[in-house]
């Protein structure tokens, strides 16, 4: 692969991204649920545990961003509002502004590309002025990225976070429906669930959704309506796992209860709506998240 010489231009101002971020402090499992809690009529009964994957299951972000830049060299992709001659390459900082803010890989190259003018590269002879050029433009970088990605997670180096196997077999032996949502193409999604949580793990979930699953991404809460649906249990019985704005805000948005558990790219994002903060699921038991829909929710 070539080598990256040059960080991405800063962010444009038509689209403020840090005031997105609010910083919060450190959180333990004992303090997450500080604020006041009221008691309501009608409680809530865990009956299916759903996570996201990237971020959750395993932590991904460096791992995508290594695959992106790799496409960008490999076709070299480069933007009119770069002041280096060198491919753009998506630097850590940036990068994680950019996952948190929009959700799934298209929808990630439109925007920057429509930020910072749509470029030139080795897929055409010429910058892309029609909706179906830069469509096709976007389309084979992100099936080239989706290969590179996988190349990465059967290198064997790649693990899953602490505490996510450990939940999901206690889900599972408890009789609770466990699933996965994730706003990723299902190629890339499958690949990391059959090797990071194993065949009979993934073959015993009772729903999958991916990115090619639902018409609208997160933060939209179709992936969790939709999962809902097809486990036949009401939202409110749900509880999500997830680890950063978008996808609380996805899960919230069915009408789901949400814990997040934070990596270092998102750890400072408001997190206020959330029913539990973790910096990761090794300290969490099943017990733990049944007590989160039982008797007691957060007060609005």
């Amino acid at each position: 692969m070539a080598s990256f010489l040059s960080a991405p231009p800063s962010l444009s101002s038509r689209t403020p991204l840090f005031s997105l971020f609010k910083p919060i402090p450190s959180f333990s499992v004992a303090t997450s649920r500080s604020r006041r809690l009221v008691l309501t009529a009608s409680a809530r009964a865990l009956q299916a545990l759903i996570f996201d994957c990237d971020g959750v299951i395993l932590e991904s972000e460096h791992l995508h961003r290594q695959a992106y830049n790799d496409a960008f060299a490999y076709f070299n992709v480069r933007c009119p509002s770069s002041p280096s001659p060198a491919p753009l390459d998506w630097t850590p900082e940036f990068y994680d502004e950019l996952q948190n803010l929009i959700g799934g890989g298209k929808p990630k190259m439109r925007w920057y590309f429509k930020e910072h003018g749509w470029p030139t590269s080795t897929i055409s002879d010429s910058v892309p002025e029609s909706d179906e050029d830069r469509a096709n433009l976007v389309d084979i970088l992100q099936d080239w990225k989706t290969e590179r990605y996988k190349e990465i997670i059967r290198s064997g180096t790649v693990e899953p976070r602490p505490g996510v196997l450990r939940l999901m077999d206690e889900a599972k032996a408890s009789g609770r429906k466990l699933a996965v949502c994730s706003a990723a193409t299902k190629s890339s999604v499958v690949l990391c669930l059959e090797n990071l949580i194993g065949l009979e793990r993934f073959q015993g979930l009772d729903c999958f959704l991916a990115g090619d699953d639902v018409k609208e991404k997160k933060p939209d809460p179709m992936i969790y309506v939709t999962a809902a649906k097809k486990l036949g249990v009401s939202e409110k019985d749900c509880l999500v796992v997830e680890d950063s704005v978008i996808g609380l805000q996805a899960a919230t948005g069915a009408g789901m209860s949400c814990v997040i558990s934070y990596t270092s790219s998102t750890a400072s994002q408001d997190f206020t709506a959330a029913a539990a903060i973790y910096p990761d699921l090794s300290n969490v038991r099943l017990a733990d998240l049944e007590a989160l829909l039982g008797d007691v929710v957060a007060a609005k």
